[in-house]
């Protein structure tokens, strides 16, 4: 019996020393990997880079690049817009950064003269400089001026019929051309509208400082100014805050600024930024590369400045027939038979 049950054990230990050795000879299966994405099919989009000297938040010129930007984003879908802040500085090294990674560069300011031997380096970019050209033609850059003294002649003209003391007053970022652009149409149109208009003139020499483009508003306005036009970006919101507290009147620039104070800002020089740059890049990606190499001239005649006097419903200090009388002007500037004064020439 003894036997019987030894060998029962044996060859149960037996019988399952082979089922483990078999379980161990036969192989795991092996985990499931994941399933690799198919490639994108989408095509590759063209990049645009705006590159602006300063910073966003000024209410005027850099943003309405960046307006004009986002436009673009919005409405073709194959373009991927980027931005981007020198903060007034850096200007070269973030311009060819853009163009290492971009197809379209867009540099807004004076600041960016280093394009003349930067967009060579990059023949197969393409630049877009906004408020200034090149010495020369270059290949592949679209200079974008403006003739922002067209629209300051009716803005000189406004202050100067608004003007209660025959003191009107400007205050300029910086004692620059492109400023000084401004300020001779704006001494010129109040001069049209009395030749006996004394135009005060103030710099912050800033762009970002508020507190600045008040002190100058408010040495003018001590100056017998109760009409003054501010061109000096994000400084220029001191300009508002003087008037505001010194019950004189403001002029925005750049883009229509009636909104931001329409109790003390009658009307703003519009210098349409924003859309320039959409209209240029429009062309560009739809196979028109021909402005590349030439300076366009954003002016009064093809609609990119002008006088905006804020959105329906805002308060209105100018008289209908002083309006009436800038468009007549406007139209003047326009045929030629008025020839505004520049400091481009």
């Amino acid at each position: 019996m003894k036997k019987i049950i030894a060998l029962l054990l044996v060859l149960v230990l037996t019988l399952g020393c082979f089922a483990a050795c078999k379980k161990a000879d036969k192989p795991e299966t092996p985990a499931t990997e994941a399933t690799p994405e198919p490639p994108s099919t989408e095509p590759d989009k063209t990049v645009v880079t705006i590159v602006v000297a300063g910073t966003f938040g000024d209410r005027s010129f850099y943003d309405s690049s960046k307006e004009g930007g986002e436009r673009l984003a919005k409405d073709f879908t194959g373009l991927d817009v980027k931005f981007v802040e020198c903060n007034n500085e850096n200007h070269t090294v973030r311009m060819q950064n853009a163009a290492a990674q971009s197809n379209i560069v867009v540099c807004v300011g004076w600041e960016f003269y280093d394009i003349e031997t930067v967009a060579p380096e990059f023949p197969d970019v393409k630049f877009i400089w906004i408020d200034n050209e090149t010495s020369a033609p270059v290949p592949n850059v679209l200079n974008i001026v403006y003739a922002q003294n067209e629209g300051s002649f009716l803005a000189g003209y406004i202050a100067a019929a608004m003007s209660k003391t025959g003191t009107v007053g400007a205050v300029g970022g910086e004692d620059s051309i492109t400023i000084n652009d401004f300020i001779v149409g704006y001494k010129q149109g109040a001069a049209y509208f009395n030749e006996a208009t004394k135009v005060e003139i103030n710099y912050t020499n800033d762009y970002d400082d508020p507190a600045k483009g008040k002190d100058c508003a408010k040495v003018l306005h001590d100056r017998g100014a109760d009409v003054i036009f501010q061109i000096a970006s994000k400084a220029g919101d001191g300009v508002f805050e003087a008037a505001q507290e010194g019950s004189f009147y403001a002029i925005g620039v750049d883009s229509d600024q009636k909104y931001i104070n329409d109790a003390v800002i009658i009307c703003s020089m519009k210098k349409e930024v924003g859309k320039s740059i959409y209209d240029a890049i429009s062309k560009i990606v739809g196979g028109d590369a021909s402005q590349l190499g030439t300076t366009w001239v954003a002016d009064m005649s093809n609609g990119y400045v002008g006088i905006g006097y804020g959105e329906e419903g805002a308060t209105q200090q100018i008289p209908d027939e002083i309006k009436a009388q800038v468009e007549e002007i406007r139209a003047k500037i326009v045929s030629g038979e008025i020839k505004v004064d520049t400091t481009r020439n």
